[in-house]
């Protein structure tokens, strides 16, 4: 599994960003602007796999960049602001490029990684080493 590093002032960055969009924001209007964000991911494994799901809505195919190696998987990529010419009252959602990288503790099969994009939701499956996997021996008597 992934051990995340704690910043003890990651609240406070979070917080002043919170009051400078809040002085930004005029008159509810707001201005697409690229931001720092990161899509959030769960994963998980079992016997054979690591998986991870990331949420990426409104990306294309074409946006996403997947590098797996023996040591790390990194997902990164752009959302892209398309400006169709209407009058915006509020734009929330983050725009700009993003990376995500997560340490791999496991051997794994790079060859084989799996990876399906459907209803905003990216899935990465990457098998297991074989010589990780567990083997069941069977006993004989004699």
């Amino acid at each position: 599994m992934v051990i995340a590093r704690w910043d003890p002032f990651r609240d406070l960055e979070e917080l002043q960003e919170r009051v400078n969009r809040l002085f930004q924001d005029r008159m509810g209007r707001g201005e697409p602007r690229e931001r720092a964000w990161a899509p959030v991911v769960d994963a998980y494994e079992d016997e054979n796999n690591i998986v991870l799901r990331a949420e990426l809505p409104g990306m294309k195919r074409e946006d996403i960049n997947i590098e797996v190696t023996q040591d790390s998987l990194t997902i990164s990529g752009e959302r892209k602001f398309e400006e169709d010419k209407k009058n915006y009252v509020r734009v929330e959602r983050p725009y700009g490029p993003f990376a995500r990288t997560f340490a791999i503790n496991t051997p794994v099969n790079t060859a084989n990684v799996k990876a399906t994009y459907k209803d905003g939701i990216l899935e990465l499956i990457i098998p297991k080493a074989e010589e990780t996997r567990p083997r069941k021996i069977q006993v004989s008597v004699e």
